[in-house]
């Protein structure tokens, strides 16, 4: 018989339940008991959504990140949280957020440095090494949740990092080598390990997709050392690989000393038949399936008539699961009232997924006869998408193939666009601005709630946001910023925004998946082509640059970002989609241009997010990725500036790709990793206006004049002062205004001591 399990589920709740106590409880509003119950509760719920797997994961569900949840198993935290004082939970929020519940700005520490969880939108906080860095074991969490898990009668699969990728996913503090700490880190795995089968546990998920990646000897040899040392544990090793292909790590992953292997059978298809071949007889295989990344519903019958083969080689040794963890889509179809039927027929969330799972595992025990319904549904669905014509515009299609090279060039080369545009703003050095968005606070949630549900004119609603957008220019005036932004007020979303005016594009309610942390994003669903029915973003801007004789930012994200951000169509390549967006966007910036807006930030923090993990395939990537950003910018004339911006993602080895976007200005993050992104540009002659960002605004924590004038000081050590603008690391929509305004006004202030000093 075929055994299923699922390597992990979405941990934020169908209704967000778990952003709303994690929030409460930063707030002091609960107490660490009242949050510590929502979790148990969410996980009673989520174990229940499962019950009909052969194993259920335990230690997936996380207050935070998973990543930070290994590092305190480890007991691998930061010298500066270690005396902090409260409970493990308060240093573990310290680490995640610089801060835990309502301690004051002043006591709070630095937050642990953020990035992209592989490529995808997930940010994990990252581990932190040093060449004495000492681990010792708290498995206090992962034991508990299996006794939770037991006692509610599911057979408990712990999910765990493996030590090798724990080593890839940190980063050094020191100049030491962080794999030389993988002989003091594999005793505390074994521990574990041993500890876990005192607890009777048969199975352990070992998550390792670093072995996705390239790797060097050094790195592959560690898999060897790693798996060899823990071979002797009591508790049966599950390596679990996704998000790609293992390629050249193949023959590695198959003959680690363990008890079976998971690969990804979405992302690297054309491997299960490898991996059948060279496993040995005594390993299980477990197969992801259904895409554990995508909305789509799975084609059963064409899963089947690849997967009964497998099965018939290898019995009862297949293992069937998602291609990874469910984090990454949305928990319940079934709450979706108000989703197109037919665009609805055509999705699986979480629970969903799982019933396919159950489908697919019954169809190879039992034969396709016992599921013969399910089949026959799942194929009127895939059918009727591959049909609609809702999903193909031949005018659209039409423009891709008009494209040429001259769409993405700008009239004159950079240094003399930039006397041009300075001629014309008039800017001070060290210019001042923010990233685009300001606190999106209750009123202004309740306000779009209620034009939503018709309680609102769309009179009243526009005076609403127009009074937003008046208060967020005043205090901009106020505050002695010297480009403003009108703070998008009316904005759900940075990318679903745009989609909703959008066609080709569909729109969840309940569609949530965790960004990190607290933070939920709902990805619109990129169901078709493109094209853009009328103007997105003209009046609002126009409105705001009426209010204020200060240059103003039209704000816009760049069709990369909504690419990559949304839950994207897999019936055509992914460049076709994002071309399609970059002429949309490409007609909104140059309608913001005829309005009179000199100043266009086209944001692309997903930029990097896209980055393909193999860099023999980045090329192919960025080729496509750049062109499509420069088809939206560069249509305009000299005198009007393009900004991008782009966040928490390690780019040092893209930085040439990156200059060949060619926007005038480019903010990035840099205060978490303390100006360490802009080491990129020690060897890189970076030739337009960078604004690195020396506010942390995924942190409570307000900065002092002091810190930001210090980092901007690193960042003139390797960029022109010139050159340099004073900015954010990220848009302000999360914070509140009583962090914001001071921390705005000593930006301001050390941008007007650099001018003095520097």
């Amino acid at each position: 018989m075929v055994t299923t399990h699922s390597l992990g589920f979405p941990r934020i709740g169908a209704r967000r339940e778990l952003k709303f106590a994690q929030e409460a409880f930063w707030k002091s509003q609960i107490s660490e008991e009242d949050l510590q119950i929502t979790g148990a509760d969410l996980r009673r719920r989520h174990w229940q959504n499962q019950q009909h797997l052969d194993r259920v994961p335990v230690g997936d569900f996380s207050f935070y990140d998973q990543v930070l949840d290994m590092t305190f198993t480890l007991g691998n935290l930061p010298e500066r949280v270690s005396d902090t004082g409260g409970s493990e939970l308060d240093r573990y929020f310290r680490v995640a957020r610089g801060r835990s519940g309502q301690e004051s700005a002043c006591c709070g520490v630095q937050a642990g440095e953020m990035t992209k969880w592989f490529d995808t939108n997930y940010h994990y906080i990252v581990p932190e090494f040093q060449q004495h860095t000492c681990f010792q074991l708290n498995a206090n969490r992962l034991i508990e949740q299996i006794t939770e898990a037991r006692a509610q009668g599911h057979s408990p699969k712990p999910v765990i990092i493996g030590p090798v990728t724990y080593l890839w996913l940190g980063k050094a503090k020191d100049e030491s080598d962080r794999l030389l700490l993988l002989e003091s880190l594999l005793p505390v795995y074994s521990q574990l390990l041993d500890l876990l089968a005192d607890h009777g546990i048969e199975w352990v998920q070992v998550d390792e997709p670093a072995l996705v990646n390239d790797l060097d000897a050094d790195w592959r040899h560690a898999f060897s050392l790693a798996y060899h040392h823990l071979k002797t544990s009591a508790p049966k090793l599950l390596v679990t690989t996704y998000f790609g292909e293992l390629r050249e790590n193949l023959q590695l992953a198959c003959e680690l000393p363990v008890a079976g292997l998971h690969l990804d059978a979405i992302s690297a298809p054309q491997e299960v038949a490898r991996v059948v071949d060279w496993l040995p007889a005594h390993k299980q295989l477990s197969l992801g399936v259904v895409n554990g990344r995508n909305i789509w519903r799975t084609d059963l019958e064409k899963t089947l008539d690849w997967l009964e083969p497998v099965y018939e080689k290898l019995g009862d040794r297949l293992w069937l699961a998602p291609s990874c963890s469910l984090l990454h889509v949305p928990v319940d179809l079934a709450s979706e009232e108000t989703l197109d039927p037919e665009i609805r027929s055509w999705l699986a969330f979480a629970i969903q997924k799982l019933d396919e799972l159950n489908t697919l595992s019954t169809a190879l025990n039992h034969g396709r006869t016992a599921v013969r319904e399910q089949l026959a549904e799942s194929a009127f669905a895939v059918n009727s998408r591959e049909t609609s014509e809702r999903v193909h515009d031949a005018s659209v299609r039409a423009r891709i193939a008009d494209i040429s090279p001259v769409f993405g060039q700008r009239q004159s080369p950079y240094p003399d666009r930039i006397n041009t545009q300075q001629q014309k703003l008039g800017l001070p050095r060290f210019p001042t601005t923010t990233i685009g968005s300001f606190p999106q606070t209750r009123d202004i949630r309740q306000t779009r709630l209620q034009f939503r549900k018709g309680e609102l004119t769309e009179a009243d609603y526009n005076a609403r946001i127009r009074e937003e957008v008046r208060r967020c220019i005043t205090e901009q005036e106020a505050l002695g910023l010297d480009v403003l932004v009108h703070g998008e007020a009316e904005r759900n979303d940075m990318v679903e925004y745009f989609g909703e005016q959008l066609d080709g594009y569909a729109f969840s309610q309940f569609g949530w998946v965790q960004s990190y942390g607290s933070r939920c994003v709902k990805p619109p669903i990129l169901f078709g082509d493109i094209s853009r029915p009328k103007a997105m973003t003209v009046e609002w801007i126009r409105y705001a640059q009426s209010l204020t004789e200060k240059p103003l930012k039209g704000m816009l994200t760049g069709p990369v970002t909504i690419l990559n951000w949304s839950f994207v169509r897999d019936d055509q390549p992914r460049r076709e989609s994002c071309l399609q967006l970059a002429l949309a966007i490409g007609e909104e910036v140059l309608d913001l241009e005829a309005a009179g807006v000199g100043i266009i930030q086209i944001d692309e923090a997903a930029l990097r997010e896209g980055l393909p993990l193999r860099q023999s395939d980045w090329n192919n990537y960025l080729g496509w990725a750049i062109d499509a950003f420069r088809i939206a910018a560069n249509g305009v004339r000299d005198e009007t500036q393009i900004h991008t911006h782009m966040c928490y993602s390690e780019f040092n080895d893209i930085i040439e790709a990156i200059a060949r976007m060619d926007a005038d200005v480019i903010t990035i993050e840099t205060s978490r990793s303390d100006m360490e992104l802009l080491d990129a540009f020690r060897g890189f002659q970076y030739p337009n206006d960078i604004g690195p960002g020396v506010y942390d605004i995924h942190s409570p924590n307000i900065p002092d004049s002091e810190q930001i004038r210090s980092l901007m000081m690193k960042a003139a050590e390797r960029i022109p002062a010139e050159r340099l603008w004073v900015n954010p690391d990220c848009g302000l929509k999360t914070r509140q205004w009583e962090e914001v305004l001071p921390a705005l006004r000593s930006m301001v202030a050390a941008a007007r001591q650099l001018r003095a000093s520097v």
